[in-house]
Formats: C-alpha cells, structure tokens, sequence
C-alpha cells in the first residue's frame, strides 16, 4: 500500500495578515509549521501502513520553508519526503496547487492520496476534491473513522443531521477529519531516523507544468484587506427587577431575536 499525503506549510501566528504588496499571505518573517490538520492524514496514513504494510510520502507545495513540514512528517514515521518548490508558484490558489499535487501524485504513484479536512490560514477545504476530479478517482471525503480491508477503504463521515457510511475501491483520495485519530507526538528514534530519510526537491518544470500557477493565473485574488477591529467593552446591566426586559430590547435592537 503505497499512501502519499498532501501536506502544507502554514503560518503558525494566531493572527494572519497579508502582503501589502500584492495582498498574499504574509509569510515574510513569520514561523511556520506543518498544519495541524494535516498531521491527522499522516498519522492515519502511519496507522494504515503499519496494519497493512506499505510507504508512506509527505508531498507539499511551497517555499524553501516548506522542508519544514515535511520533516514533521518524516519524524512522525512518513517513509520519505517530496518537496515542490518554484518561485512561479507564488500566489497560487487552490486549483493550481491541485494542479501541482496531481502531477506530483502521479509521477510518485499512490494507492491512497491522504489529506487533512482543511488548511488553518486558507480554511477552504476544497483541494481533495480537486485533487480526485484531476486524477480521476474516487474521493471520501471528510472522513471521522476509517477502515481498510485488501484494496477497499471504507469511512464514517458525521454531519449535525447523519452519519454516512461511504466505501470505494482505490486507488482513491482520502481526506480526515480532526476526529478521526490522535496524531502521535515524534519519538527520539523518530527525530533521528527522519535525517536518514530520503527528501526529494522537484521544480515545475520536473512535472511538466509551464502555465497555470502563480497569482496571474488565480481564479480566486484578494482585493482588500483590513485588521480586525478591537473588541469593544460590553455592557453590564444591573438587574432591578427589569433585567429580563432590558436584555429582550437589546437582543430586539440587534435583531437577534
């Protein structure tokens, strides 16, 4: 069972910016970190190998920095790391990083395509998908349990109103949900066997992909940008008897109710 995962390097400040010149995420001098999200598709990924044998692949897309990620994921017990890095990139939206990951995916070779339910600075969530309908594959998606037997992979996906029970044969995409396992903490042995670790560094010309990445190329810019307003102190109510009524003319002038 060969399990590529799509990881991401993002910024680990709670509060995000962006670039004032051309309205990007601000990653200029700012840490970063595998996204936590993404850690649970590696250790599902780990879990999955480790019952039925197989390789696990960290791949990511992105900066110098990015190498970081895939070192988390390599101490964490992934088999190797693919790194994509090409300053034509820059900008790029989700499409295009499917794009790329596809590419990548495709000259790695995969049964599963692992990923996490979403990326913390970009939140959109729609990458997997893309990502299937680009290898024309299967997706189970959103996934809170997952189960494999031989080359079936069957997930529970949780909403507020049902639980769905959902099968596929591979090879497929996968993508987890933060409920669907506890990602283990690197071990000593992990750390030292990660620098042994192959890592490979490709560009977009090693995939083949001469257009439609960068922020020329986005589908989908930002066009302003501002910082959140300071929280502004509330209002306390000294209950005389009226407190009941007063609360109901507040939540009536904020058309809450």
């Amino acid at each position: 069972m060969n399990i590529v995962v799509c990881v991401k390097y993002v910024p680990a400040a709670a509060d995000r910016t962006f670039s004032a010149v051309d309205n990007t995420v601000d990653r200029a001098d700012v840490d970063g970190m595998l996204c936590e999200l993404d850690e649970h598709a590696v250790e599902e990924a780990l879990r999955i190998t480790e019952a039925d044998g197989g390789e696990v692949t960290v791949v990511t897309v992105g900066p110098e920095e990015a190498a970081d990620a895939i070192a988390r994921g390599l101490r964490m017990g992934a088999h190797r790391g693919v790194h994509i890095v090409d300053d034509a990139l820059h900008g790029s939206d989700a499409a295009a990083t499917s794009l790329v990951l596809a590419a990548a995916v495709r000259k790695t070779g995969y049964d599963i395509v692992l990923c996490g339910m979403a990326s913390t600075d970009g939140g959109m969530g729609v990458v997997p998908a893309m990502l299937a309908e680009r290898l024309g594959v299967p997706q189970l998606t959103l996934a809170s349990q997952v189960t494999v037997e031989g080359g079936t992979v069957t997930i529970r996906r949780e909403s507020s109103t049902a639980t769905e029970h959902i099968e596929a044969s591979g090879p497929l995409v996968l993508s987890v949900t933060d409920r669907s396992n506890e990602p283990r903490y690197p071990s000593f042995k992990g750390i030292m066997a990660a620098k042994k670790k192959p890592v490979e560094t490709w560009s977009l010309a090693d995939l083949g992909i001469a257009s439609e990445v960068g922020l020329e190329a986005a589908g989908t810019t930002v066009s302003a940008f501002a910082a959140r307003p300071a929280r502004t102190g509330g209002q306390i109510v000294s209950d005389e008897g009226e407190g009941g009524a007063r609360l109901a003319e507040y939540l009536v002038a904020q058309k809450l109710v």
